[in-house]
This record gives structure tokens, sequence and C-alpha cells, in this order.
């Protein structure tokens, strides 16, 4: 079920899939948006209840005037806040995962469990590939074609105007979020103290080998790494997979429905 709250005087959306099961709060990467979780949740139902934010500027959210670090992590605060479920279990891919350690990390009273997919603690991102993105097409099928292999990664954020086919981002904005996003986070990945899995895809253009086993290396006997054959968003290329790895990580971890009950 799609819902709103307002934080200042911007509107945030995020998609809540129900059930019983314990919250896990999901944070998509550029070009996505809360929906790109749908088949996660699904393969993790009953027994996990993903609750996935439209990130600011992205899906139905608000777009902002600044999308720094700061910025998105008091988000993601206040979306906790809003929602009331007690410490959680957080996910996140890319940008949302850096989001999610660096929420991990400064707020450790309120996360019981880190996933983060396909993104290190030192990032430099290429926004080439942002600013070669059509920004307009007369139709679905145009957009798709112009786009080509990398349709599939970004159709959930297609959108219907009223003079053709875009996205539910601001290409500009993407690229300041992308701005900010590089640099050193070390400080913040080594501050986590709960749990973590990270995932990497094998084929991976973000995270290279040698720099995850880094991460796992600073964080010893609280981290793991899981890598699948997949590329940059692992949770599209290897779904079932996928799915499995946070299955069993939570799982083992006793991270069980009456964990994210209110405080």
């Amino acid at each position: 079920m799609r819902r709103f709250f307002t934080v200042g005087s911007r509107t945030l959306s995020y998609l809540d899939f129900g059930g019983p099961g314990a919250p896990l709060l999901a944070l998509h990467g550029h070009y996505n948006e809360a929906s790109a979780f749908a088949p996660l949740a699904e393969a993790l139902a009953p027994q996990w209840r993903v609750i996935a934010l439209d990130q600011r500027g992205h899906g139905a959210s608000d777009r902002a005037e600044s999308y720094a670090r700061d910025d998105y992590v008091a988000d993601l605060a206040a979306f906790h806040r809003h929602l009331q479920v007690g410490p959680v279990a957080v996910l996140g891919h890319s940008l949302g995962g850096v989001n999610a350690y660096q929420y991990a990390g400064r707020y450790a009273d309120r996360v019981t469990a880190l996933i983060v997919e396909d993104i290190g603690a030192d990032v430099d991102v290429d926004w080439s590939f942002t600013t070669s993105l059509p920004r307009h097409a007369p139709s679905r099928d145009a957009l798709t074609s112009a786009l080509g292999a990398a349709a599939p990664y970004l159709e959930c954020s297609f959108r219907q105007f009223t003079d053709g086919w875009g996205f539910s981002f601001d290409i500009g904005d993407t690229v300041a979020s992308q701005q900010a996003l590089s640099g050193d986070h070390w400080k913040d990945w080594v501050s986590v103290s709960c749990p973590t899995l990270l995932i990497r895809g094998t084929r991976s253009d973000e995270l290279a080998a040698d720099h995850a086993r880094e991460m796992i290396a600073r964080r010893a006997g609280q981290a793991r790494l899981a890598e699948l054959p997949a590329g940059h968003v692992v949770h599209h290329d290897a779904q079932a997979q996928f799915a499995a790895a946070v299955r069993a990580f939570l799982s083992e971890l006793g991270d069980r429905p009456d964990s994210g009950s209110r405080p």
C-alpha cells in the first residue's frame, strides 16, 4: 500500500508491502524507487514485512533543493520515526546502501541488522550515464529502445507525461545526488556495530572484489560477504539468490517477526 508523510515542507512516499512479519526498511538506488523491491517483498513474506521508501527526488516523493549525505540520512530517520516500529533491520542498494550504513553507524540503537547491496565505503560515481539518459521520448517503446540493455533496470521509474515519456526522477537532481554520494565514507562504515551482510555482484562495475573484502576485514566478526552471479543491481539480476541470502542472514540472527514490535 502506498502511503505518504511529511518532513518539513516536503512530502515523501513509501510502499508498505504489509504482512505480519518483522519490518525490513528498504532503500533503493539511483534511477529506481520503492516499487523495485516488490519481488523481494513477495519472496520474504510472510516472515518479513518490507517497507520501502521513495527517497527524496525519486518515485512519488517530492524533489528537494539538496541531495547531501546528511539530508538523505535525516529523511531515513524521519521515515523510521513515522513508522513507529522500534529498532529494525535496514537494507539498501547503491545510494540506498550508503544511506543505510550511515544511518546504522550514527543511530546504532535503531538498527538491528544491516544489508548493503553492492556499494563501497569509498565511492567514486561516474555520472556520465545519467547525463546521457533521454530526457523525453514519444512513447514507452521509444524510451525502452533508447535505453537498450539498461531499460529493465529503469522501467519501474518510467512515467507518462502530457507530452510523452520520461522518468520519475530529474536527471539534474540525480547528478547532484551522485556528486554528493562520491567520497570517503569509511568512518561511517566502521562505526556500524550491528551484524551486517554485504552483497556484491560478481560482475559489478561499482564494487570491486578487493574493496568488498577490505570492508569485511575492517569489521571483522561483525560483517560477512555474499557474492552472487550478478551485475551492480543484484536484486534484479539474481532475484531468487538475493532473497535467499537476505532471508538466511536475518533468520540466523533471530530477527523474527516479534522483534519489530512497537516500543
